[in-house]
């Protein structure tokens, strides 16, 4: 009796998300996720500034982790966008009940894949990095960092379930201070227990680890906090929940082919390595700094993302065709203004992007013309991101799973590897804005065919 009360009421309110004007509430609900993000993507900048401090080698030992990391953030970030886009497009359509159920599924969901990290941390680290060094600085440092980010990512396991729940609502302002409260807590805490400083003991590489994990625990303290003692327009329930099966299967309907998506980028990222260690250590390191540097150009238009799917999974269950298509060329415009910022940068000031990072002679002559290179790619790039959103949105997320295989395997590794026998390291670069071509070719032909199939008839 009380959902049919609810579902009545939620058909008579107007949700801003079908009715205020797109780019005021696009903005409203972009710029906290816009800010949390780049911030964030700060943080992890920050924590390999203070590393390379320590040395060349302290650094390549982290970018060897990268690559794990990506994989914890997948499958973080890809539950949570599943639990969005489900959440988002069953208030539009006013099934409350459902949204409801999606919301408290996602905390079970995030559990399920801290475990599954421990698990993995506790038996994987070392096998992983003997694959490239078997003993020495670098892989018992690397060892240490990965363990660490592995066996207790359930915090930010957490954290951005919560974070995806909370902007599927259109709240865009709590998810941005749960983000910060981490990334703030992370960067006080990176050299105070990198370089030991006051009480605190000297940790090296294993500190910034350390740092990293705290900084999620806290967001996910507050994230805690702010979903069960607020009122929110989904209701969680953990007593007496029972699992639907139905509601796990249409999560990860989206969820999974982005988990897979992200991952993908970690398994690129693990080949791509492999194939730079065979020249030299400075060049696994060079890559490592890129994927830092370039998370903070891409962030702000993920964050852009999280402030557009809500949004145009709202109007897309609304079956408003014209709100959704506003909602799509709004975000490719601001995507486009990002990466453009992020292209200049790259190709003017590749020197002191690196010097951020103590780079030495041999990483800045590796370094400046790699930067130059792949942040070509950052064109391209800004097309597919917001198309899939789209795809996400729409409930299409293997759309944006097959656009990142043709990217990053059929496109960047082979080209790497043909390309790196071609002309060493310097040419490999070249991969990247090949293949974001090639993704781009596949994303224009698969949004045509979902425009003609089913956005033309809502």
């Amino acid at each position: 009796m009380d959902e049919k009360i609810l579902e009545n009421k939620n058909t008579k309110i107007e949700n801003p998300m079908g009715t205020a004007p797109i780019n005021k509430i696009l903005l409203s609900m972009a710029w906290p996720a816009i800010l949390s993000m780049s911030i964030s993507a700060l943080y992890n900048i920050v924590d390999s500034i203070f590393v390379g401090m320590i040395s060349e080698e302290a650094l390549t030992a982290v970018s060897l982790a990268n690559p794990i990391q990506m994989v914890i953030i997948s499958f973080a970030v890809g539950s949570g966008v599943g639990v969005n886009s489900l959440i988002s497009r069953r208030l539009g359509a006013h099934r409350q009940a459902e949204a409801d159920q999606a919301a408290s599924t996602g905390l079970w969901i995030a559990l399920f894949n801290g475990i599954l990290f421990l698990i993995l941390g506790l038996i994987f680290t070392k096998p992983f990095v003997h694959m490239y060094y078997e003993d020495g600085f670098i892989a018992e440092n690397a060892i240490s960092y990965m363990s660490i980010c592995l066996c207790l990512s359930v915090f930010i396991c957490f954290q951005c379930v919560i974070e995806k729940t909370l902007q599927a609502t259109g709240n865009m302002k709590s998810p941005m201070f749960i983000s910060l409260s981490g990334a703030i807590t992370n960067i006080i805490f990176d050299p105070l227990l990198i370089f030991g400083i006051g009480p605190f003991p000297e940790l090296g590489v294993a500190g910034a680890a350390i740092a990293t994990v705290f900084g999620q625990f806290v967001a996910c303290t507050i994230a805690f906090i702010i979903l069960l003692k607020g009122e929110h327009i989904v209701t969680i329930t953990i007593k007496g929940f029972k699992l639907d099966w139905g509601i796990v299967k249409d999560i990860y309907g989206v969820g999974f082919p982005s988990i897979l998506m992200q991952s993908i980028g970690s398994v690129m990222l693990i080949g791509y390595n492999a194939i730079l260690a065979a020249f030299s250590e400075t060049a696994v390191a060079v890559l490592g700094v890129y994927f830092k540097l370039q998370s903070f150009i891409f962030m702000p238009v993920f964050g852009l993302n999280q402030g557009l799917m809500p949004l145009m999974g709202y109007n897309y269950g609304a079956a408003n065709k014209k709100r959704l298509m506003s909602c799509y060329k709004h975000g490719l415009v601001l995507a486009y203004i990002f990466m453009g910022i992020g292209f200049a940068i790259f190709q003017i000031f590749p020197e002191y992007l690196l010097k951020l990072f103590s780079a030495g002679p041999e990483m800045l002559e590796v370094g400046i013309p790699a930067l130059r290179i792949i942040s070509i790619c950052f064109w391209p790039a800004a097309f597919g991101i917001i198309t899939s959103t789209t795809f996400q949105a729409s409930g299409h997320g293997f759309y944006s799973l097959f656009s990142s295989l043709i990217r990053q395997l059929v496109g960047i590794l082979p080209l790497a590897y043909i390309l790196s026998r071609i002309g060493g390291v310097a040419l490999s670069w070249a991969a990247f804005p090949l293949a974001e071509i090639l993704g781009t070719c596949y994303i224009i032909i698969v949004f045509r065919h979902l425009y003609k199939t089913e956005i033309s008839k809502l």
